[in-house]
């Protein structure tokens, strides 16, 4: 069964879940990123639990560096914590589909989660587009038209509609699982080998 994969650019479990994806999962994932924020804002939270909460803050920035090191994975605490986002999903869910998405991901993610590079700067995001090999003006000019301004706020009724309430989250069929965590189970169930 395919796998939809649901995730924020400035969210940090997202992040170990994108750079784990392409090993564990080389075929059959849609990605599909999305803003946290409206989410959030619906639930009645102007930020993200992990500031609002500060004893769960605290233990987020003693687990990521674990986690990071049990998969292999750089890590600098970003000095701005919840990064902006919004431009980053809009190059995202523009080329959505593309052959050269998760590398995309995956470089905007090292950006804000290994660098403590800003996410929301057109310069970064271009280099990170021409790095890649594409027309980075033209792409920033495509994200940043009112159709797909549309598209992306589309998305988010997208991800109201499904109750999707946090990132990562992955869908199989119905079936939703959330966190990285969750991911091994999100695969064994879409090959058939886990219960719902």
């Amino acid at each position: 069964m395919p796998i939809e994969f649901w995730f924020d650019f400035a969210s940090n479990y997202s992040y170990l879940s994108v750079m784990r994806m392409r090993q564990l999962a080389p075929n059959g994932v849609t990605w599909r990123p999305f803003l946290l924020g409206p989410i959030f804002k619906d639930a009645g939270w102007n930020n993200s639990p992990f500031v609002l909460q500060k004893d769960k803050g605290a233990y987020v920035w003693q687990d990521m560096p674990r986690q990071c090191a049990k998969y292999g994975l750089p890590w600098r605490q970003p000095s701005e914590f919840p990064r902006n986002s919004l431009l980053a999903a809009r190059v995202g869910i523009l080329c959505e589909g593309q052959p050269w998405m998760a590398d995309f991901c995956e470089r905007v993610m090292l950006a804000n989660f290994a660098e403590d590079r800003d996410i929301a700067s057109a310069e970064n995001i271009g280099e990170i587009l021409s790095a890649l090999g594409r027309d980075a003006d033209a792409i920033l000019r495509a994200a940043q038209a009112d159709d797909n301004k549309a598209r992306l706020r589309a998305r988010t009724e997208q991800v109201k509609a499904l109750h999707i309430f946090g990132a990562p989250t992955f869908m199989v069929g119905q079936a939703m699982f959330w966190g990285n965590d969750r991911l091994d189970d999100a695969l064994a169930y879409a090959q058939g080998a886990a219960p719902a």
